[in-house]
Order: C-alpha cells, then sequence, then structure tokens
C-alpha cells in the first residue's frame, strides 16, 4: 500500500509539474522577447529559452517617444485611489447591512445585489453620457470615482464576515462608550482584515490591468494609464512596420509582473480569509 502511495504521490507531482510548465512557457516566452536585441526583433528570430540578455530593454522603454514612465504613473494612480476608495465604502456599506436596523434594508440589499446580473455594456452609454455632462471625459476621474460608491460583490464579502462577528462585541463596545462608527473602526475592521486585503487585491489586478475604460474615457495619450500604453507602444505609423517587440514584452512584464507580486504577498491574507471563513462558520 505504501508503494502505490508513493507512486501516485509521484504521478500527481508529475501531472502538476506538467501543467505547471504548460502555463508557465508563455510568460517564458515573454522574457526571451523582452531581453532580445533589436536585430532579433526586426528578424522575428525569437527563442523559446533567452539567448540574449539585453537588460537595457528596461531602460529604453522608458527612453521612446511614448512616456512609459507617465503610463506607469498613471496606473499608480488610478489603483491607489481606487483601493482606498473600494476598501473604505463597500466595508462601512456592509457593515451598515450587517448590523443597522433600518426599514427596507433587505430589500435593498437584494436590489443591491440584482446590479450584478446588469451586463456593464448595457450601462456603458448612460455612464459616458453622465460623465461627459460632469466634464470627466479624458480623465481618470470615470475609472477613480466609481470605486467611491463601493462595489456590490465586495459588499456581499464583507457582510458574510461582519454578520459573523459576535454581536456581544458590539455590545460590550457600546457600553464602554463606542459609537457605531468607533465600532466599525475598532472592533470590525481588525476582525474581518483577511476579507479587506482580498478585496484590496482584487481591486488592484482590476485596475492596474484596465483597458476598456481608459479606452472608451481617455484621448490624450499622456493620460492613458499602463494596460492601454503597452497597447500604445505595439502601434506602428506605417503599413508593414514590425513593432519594437522586444519593448512591447517589457512594457507587458511591467504591467503583469506587479499583479503576480500583490498576489504572491496577500496569498497569507486569502489563507487566512479561507480560514476565517471555517472558523466563522461562513459558507
Amino acid at each position: 500500500m505504501s508503494r502505490m502511495s508513493m507512486y501516485e504521490k509521484l504521478f500527481v507531482y508529475f501531472i502538476l509539474t506538467a501543467l505547471g510548465l504548460l502555463l508557465a512557457a508563455p510568460f517564458m516566452y515573454v522574457i526571451s522577447m523582452a531581453l532580445s536585441s533589436d536585430a532579433t526583433t526586426s528578424k522575428l528570430t525569437f527563442t523559446f529559452i533567452p539567448q540574449e540578455f539585453h537588460f537595457e530593454n528596461f531602460v529604453r522603454v522608458f527612453t521612446t517617444r511614448l512616456n512609459f514612465g507617465q503610463f506607469l504613473w498613471n496606473s499608480i494612480i488610478l489603483v491607489f485611489f481606487s483601493m482606498i476608495g473600494q476598501v473604505f465604502v463597500s466595508s462601512l456599506v456592509a457593515y451598515a447591512f450587517a448590523r443597522l436596523r433600518a426599514p427596507g434594508k433587505e430589500i435593498i440589499f437584494v436590489i443591491l445585489l440584482s446590479t450584478m446580473m446588469i451586463p456593464s455594456e448595457v450601462t456603458l452609454i448612460p455612464q459616458f453620457i453622465l460623465f461627459r455632462k460632469l466634464d470627466w471625459i479624458n480623465t481618470l476621474l470615470p475609472m477613480i470615482v466609481p470605486n467611491f460608491f463601493g462595489g456590490a460583490y465586495n459588499i456581499f464579502l464583507l457582510r458574510q464576515f461582519i454578520t459573523r462577528v459576535p454581536v456581544e462585541l458590539d455590545e460590550a463596545a457600546q457600553i464602554d462608550g463606542l459609537g457605531f462608527f468607533g465600532i466599525y473602526v475598532r472592533i470590525i475592521l481588525p476582525l474581518i482584515r483577511p476579507a479587506l486585503v482580498a478585496v484590496a487585491i482584487f481591486t488592484f489586478i482590476w485596475n492596474w490591468g484596465a483597458f476598456f475604460g481608459p479606452l472608451i474615457y481617455i484621448n490624450d495619450i499622456d493620460k492613458m494609464p499602463l494596460a492601454l500604453g503597452v497597447q500604445i507602444l505595439s502601434a506602428t505609423n506605417s503599413a508593414g512596420q514590425i513593432p519594437p517587440w522586444n519593448l512591447v514584452m517589457v512594457g507587458a512584464l511591467v504591467l503583469t509582473v506587479p499583479m503576480v507580486v500583490v498576489y504572491f504577498f496577500g496569498q497569507r491574507f486569502m489563507d487566512q480569509l479561507s480560514l476565517t471563513s471555517g472558523s466563522l462558520g461562513i459558507k
């Protein structure tokens, strides 16, 4: 039985390793292209395993005709304020749905959840007209401000955690003189920290790779975030001209690596999220 168990483990490890290598293959090819020379790029003779190591490409991408550093800065601004708005407002609204008593609260919560079933294409034109009347077109505001109204899924997730926090903690805090907002800050937020980190990670990944929203609302190149900037970098001025694929892949790495790093360091909190869900009885 022990020999069969060992063989089964080896088989599982082999399958997982093969799948891991298969999924990592495109990323390896991107790295190889990013380290290639201009001559290799013009001939399109890229190799799967890196044969050239032109690390200066990671510096050259910031000295092209496009202000790639501005793309990066725009994405940082977009992500920073989006995370603040989404985490703060979603947790505050979730706390209100979980703890406060108000007539029609359950009906409002059902209406909130029903908004997740509305396709974004349905509200695209009304939103564009609204933002145009507010004179927000060609700014980052159409992507930042909606985060300060929370997200239906994030509110639902945080509400589920808050409802599992014992009400006795709130009552004890009220005896000590804390109000609703004090309980929210000093009691609720520390206890749902893994869920808050999960919401922050989701918001970061969604906004760091944002493409469709900036494509619709932003016209000036200097105001575009990184995802749209990489697409602009791959564009050429004339037919038949080969884009600088080595620099484009550098931009793709700059776009991809932060999301991987954030998820890697946030994995600890994601594990705590699942453990906390089990300890609080969340299903």
